[in-house]
C-alpha cells in the first residue's frame, strides 16, 4: 500500500534531533512560554521575512485571534472563499462577524479576485485570503482591492508554509497571517500548534496578551483574553523541522512536476500553478478532479494507493451553517464533488511515484 501520508516515517527522519530537543525541554524545567517558544518565534519570523511571530495553540486560534485583535466583530463583514476548509469561516463567525462567501477560480481553487469587489460593503473590514492546498492566492490583486477600500488582508496560510509570491513568503503577503502546525502540514508538530506572523508592531503586542489570558504581566489582565499558547515541546520539535522545510517542499514540488508531466488521462483534471512560478505552490496537497471520483477512489484503493478527499462538503452545505442551506455556490459545489488528493509525501520513493502515474493512466 502506498500511504497517503506516513507521519511515522516522516518524523523518523528527525528522530535523533527531536529526542535531543525533548530532552532540552525536560531538563529546562520551563514548559510554557519559555526559550523554545521564543526561539521558534524568532526563527519562523526570520524564515517568513516578517518582524513578529506569535505562537498559539492551533491554526484556528491563529485566525480567530487576528480578527479579534483587529476589533472585527458583530455588525462587521469579512470576505472569505466559499471553497475552503471550514476553519477559515469559523474564525470569522466565532468573533460575531459575518462571513461573506466568494466563489473561487475553477483552475486554481483559490478565491477569484474579480468577484470580490462586488461583495464589498460599508460593513466589510477584511479579506481573508486562503492559500488552499498550498497554492498562494492572488495577493497582488487582493491587496490592490484592500488598499482601495481600506481593508485588512489576513492570510490563511495553514497549508502553505514556505510558498512564495514575488520573492515574499506566505506570512508576509498581507497584514497578518495564521499558520497551522497540525501534524500533517508541511511543517507539522507532533500535536496541535499554530502561529501568527505580522509586521504590525501594535497588533503583535496585543496578540501576545490575547493568547495569554489578556496579560503581559502575570495577574495583570488588560484584555478579556484566551489561553492559546504554543507549548515548549511542540516549539522545540518545530525548530528541528523548520530547518528541513525548504528541502521537503522541494521534494513535494518535484513529485508534483512528475505527476503533471506524466499523468495523461482525459478523465482527470490536473492542478494548475496560477502564475507559472513553481515556488508559489508548496504542494501541501496534490488535488485532481474527475466526474467519476467514487470509482477512481475505489480503483486506486484496489491498486493499493491511498487517497483522501479535501473536502467532501462545502462550508455552505454544512449543518453548522444551516442559515446558508438555500445558498448556491456552484463552482465550489462542483469542486467539492469532484476533487481527490493523491499521495505527495516528501518521503515517497520514485518507484511509488511512478506506480501512482501508471495506475492513474490506466483508469
Amino acid at each position: 500500500m502506498i500511504p497517503f501520508l506516513d507521519l511515522k516515517a516522516i518524523n523518523e527522519q528527525y528522530q535523533a534531533e527531536i529526542k535531543e530537543s525533548l530532552e532540552r525541554v525536560l531538563s529546562s524545567g520551563w514548559y510554557v512560554l519559555g526559550k523554545e517558544v521564543s526561539g521558534f518565534e524568532e526563527e519562523f519570523a526570520s524564515y517568513c521575512g516578517v518582524k513578529h511571530c506569535i505562537g498559539v495553540a492551533n491554526g484556528l486560534d491563529a485566525l480567530s485571534l487576528i480578527i479579534r485583535a483587529y476589533g472585527i466583530g458583530k455588525g462587521d463583514e469579512v470576505i472569505v472563499p466559499s471553497n475552503t476548509y471550514i476553519a477559515s469561516i469559523l474564525a470569522i463567525s466565532s468573533n460575531g462577524a459575518t462571513p461573506v462567501l466568494v466563489e473561487p477560480n475553477i483552475n486554481t481553487y483559490n478565491v477569484d479576485p474579480k468577484l470580490i469587489e462586488g461583495k464589498i460593503t460599508n460593513r466589510t473590514k477584511a479579506i481573508l485570503a486562503v492559500h488552499l492546498y498550498g497554492q498562494v492566492a492572488d495577493l497582488v490583486e487582493i491587496n490592490k482591492l484592500a488598499n482601495k477600500y481600506n481593508l485588512k488582508v489576513i492570510e490563511d496560510a495553514a497549508q502553505a508554509h514556505g510558498a512564495i509570491l514575488i520573492n515574499k513568503r506566505t506570512g508576509n503577503l498581507g497584514d497578518a497571517a495564521g499558520f497551522s502546525f497540525y501534524p500533517g502540514k508541511n511543517l507539522g508538530a507532533l500535536g496541535d500548534g499554530g502561529a501568527i506572523t505580522t509586521n504590525d508592531d501594535e497588533l503583535a503586542i496585543n496578540l501576545r496578551a490575547l493568547r495569554n489570558y489578556g496579560s503581559h504581566i502575570k495577574y495583570e489582565n488588560l484584555y478579556k483574553g484566551v489561553n492559546s499558547r504554543l507549548d515548549e515541546i511542540q516549539a522545540a520539535i518545530l525548530r528541528v523541522k523548520l530547518k528541513f522545510l525548504d528541502r521537503d517542499n522541494e521534494k513535494r514540488r518535484k513529485i508534483a512536476e512528475f505527476y503533471c508531466e506524466n499523468i495523461n488521462n482525459p478523465k482527470i483534471t490536473l492542478p494548475v500553478v496560477s502564475n507559472g512560478d513553481r515556488n508559489s505552490h508548496s504542494w501541501h496537497l496534490f488535488v485532481v478532479r474527475t466526474k467519476e471520483r467514487s470509482r477512481l477512489e475505489s480503483y486506486l484503493a484496489a491498486n493499493k494507493i491511498q487517497t483522501l478527499v479535501h473536502y467532501p462538503i462545502p462550508p455552505h452545505k454544512q449543518h453548522a451553517y444551516s442559515e446558508w442551506k438555500d445558498e448556491s455556490f456552484p463552482i465550489s459545489e462542483q469542486i467539492h464533488s469532484a476533487v481527490l488528493s493523491l499521495p505527495i509525501s516528501p518521503i515517497l520513493s520514485q518507484e511509488q511515484i511512478e506506480q501512482v502515474v501508471e495506475v492513474m493512466n490506466h483508469f
